[in-house]
């Protein structure tokens, strides 16, 4: 069944429509401000705030996620957007809300494929990079507006290269108006937010002194939204970019998946229950499909609008559908009011949003923590705003992958041991120790523990080029669960190898996972018929009494 029905069982009347018109307050200024940032117009802003939370409340595996245009997202979309305006002045529009489409296929055919629980398996320095970039990337397209410009062509550079003519040309009234919208933003006394958004009240303050001190002025305004349905954007395609359409809807689609699952863990430590992350991806994935159909702008999971609908005692996803239709209702219906709203308090809105993505929580201590991921979260950073973000993430991912294996590695090749006598390292019996003395030197007792992964070869190595000088050689996996492939192949190396210099080798494994692997590789018919035994005691009775 595409809809999970049993997320909606424990709705309440009260605290879903609370939550949803809390929920659609807050989101209302929000949708705005992405739509103008993205480029896509103000009403792509509320379509896709509509689209995204109505469809992904309904598909989806949480019982209280609010999906709308977010930052990271609006971000990616005016990259796309932009690029896709350069190629094809004429068909861009429609090829860049193709894009859309093709990020919620992808994020539909994940979930599909049961792939959710391994969306955010990737290190805090990475996401701490990318977010923190993604966050400096929306602050520096919003300077432009916030001084009162266009924004330039070319993004991130193309602002920072006309950054000194914006700041010498700058208009004082929009300049004036963005920084009333962050004071309030920042300085809305606590008593005040808990009745009411800070966005909210900044877009409708400063918008009624923008009426009454700048009226007769050039003030840059949004004018009236388009009221009715909007028109469907049919896929459509440009035959040279089409390799960059598609990975524009895999950096699309994989920014929402992880945006929205890391807001839904948020949500389940709020409400003690546990979404379902392969469904919450159809979900989303539909949702953007939708959105993208429809020219709304992409859209996840939202922390802020999330935390908000829980705190208003919203238990379902009924919350979700309803803040849709008051969004909806105010497109149809009230759209006209929209018109007198500067276009410098949008962009304080958006600036603010991109000041809060930053994570200031790692950014302040991290210069206490371990250089390496310190070096990683910050280089990052640097390529999410100056290259492209599929490649800091897959960098990122790599260095601290890699980092990871290199240190686990170190440790379990400590787990690796070799001894011809009574070890204290190696747990032995007093039987054992007292077989392993009767062979005088003659034995190697080859014991490995723990998981044995790719890195440890090399430690395997070292000790089996040693077994030339033994008679008979025990190798005791009776601590290792798991086995990966490269390891096993060592194994088979020195056993090959105790086969030549004529050293009997005899094993105990009781692990069925760590036999198999050895069975695959064939090492079984290299053996005589008593080389598997039944426990490390047996094996070295039959090593000690063959030396003769």
């Amino acid at each position: 069944m595409i809809i999970d029905f049993s997320r909606f069982k424990d709705w309440t009347l009260v605290g879903d429509l609370f939550g949803g018109v809390t929920t659609a307050i807050v989101s209302l200024p929000l949708a705005l401000a992405f739509g103008v940032a993205s480029g896509a117009g103000a009403e792509a802003g509320l379509w896709g705030a509509i689209l995204v939370g109505f469809f992904a409340a309904l598909f989806g595996g949480s019982t209280s996620l609010i999906s709308e245009p977010t930052g990271p997202m609006t971000v990616i979309m005016t990259a796309v957007l932009t690029s896709m305006l350069a190629s094809y002045p004429e068909g861009g529009v429609a090829m860049a809300f193709t894009v859309v489409m093709m990020a919620g296929l992808f994020q539909v055919t994940l979930g599909y494929l049961k792939l959710g629980k391994y969306i955010t398996l990737m290190p805090y320095s990475v996401i701490s990079g990318f977010m923190s970039g993604i966050g400096i990337i929306l602050i520096i397209l919003q300077l432009a507006p916030f001084l009162g410009h266009p924004s330039p062509a070319g993004g991130v550079m193309g602002t920072i290269t006309a950054l000194p003519s914006l700041i010498f040309e700058l208009k004082f009234s929009e300049l004036f108006l963005g920084a009333l919208t962050l004071g309030v933003l920042f300085y809305l006394p606590k008593k005040w937010r808990r009745l009411v958004p800070p966005q909210l009240v900044a877009l409708v303050v400063v918008t009624l002194i923008s009426m009454l001190l700048f009226s007769d002025t050039g003030v840059r305004r949004i004018g009236e939204i388009p009221s009715g349905l909007p028109a469907i954007q049919w896929p459509h395609f440009g035959s040279d970019v089409i390799m960059e359409m598609v990975i524009d809807a895999l950096v699309l689609g994989t920014l929402g998946c992880i945006d929205t699952l890391l807001t839904a863990v948020i949500a389940d430590s709020l409400t003690r229950k546990e979404h379902d992350s392969n469904r919450e991806l159809v979900g989303q994935g539909v949702a953007n499909l939708f959105s993208g159909l429809l020219g709304g702008l992409p859209g996840a999971g939202a922390t802020m609008g999330t935390v908000v609908n829980i705190q208003s005692g919203a238990k379902s996803p009924i919350a979700g559908i309803v803040r849709a239709f008051i969004l909806l209702l105010v497109v149809l219906g009230a759209s006209q009011l929209t018109s007198p709203i500067p276009m410098a308090v949008l962009a304080g809105i958006a600036l603010y949003v991109g000041i809060n993505i930053l994570d200031w929580s790692f950014l302040k201590r991290a210069h206490k923590v371990a250089l390496m991921p310190t070096i990683i979260m910050y280089g990052v950073m640097a390529l999410t705003v100056f290259v492209d973000l599929m490649v800091a993430v897959g960098i990122g991912v790599f260095i601290a992958n890699i980092i990871t294996i290199e240190k686990l590695s170190r440790l379990q090749s400590g787990n690796v041991k070799a001894i011809s006598d009574a070890d204290d390292d190696v747990p032995l019996t007093e039987d054992e120790r007292e077989l392993l003395d009767r062979a005088e030197g003659r034995v190697l007792v080859f014991y490995l523990s723990g998981p044995m992964i790719f890195g440890v070869s090399k430690a395997i190595a070292k000790h089996h080029n040693r077994i030339h000088q033994y008679k008979a050689v025990v190798l005791d996996l009776s601590a290792v669960p798991m086995m990966d492939l490269t390891v096993s192949l060592a194994l088979e190396n020195a056993i090959k190898d105790a086969i030549e210099a004529n050293c009997d080798v005899y094993i105990f494994s009781p692990n069925g996972q760590t036999t198999e692997r050895l069975e695959k590789l064939g090492v079984m018919q290299r053996l005589p018929h008593n080389a598997f035994c039944d426990s490390r005691k047996s094996a070295l009775e039959l090593a000690v009494n063959n030396l003769s």
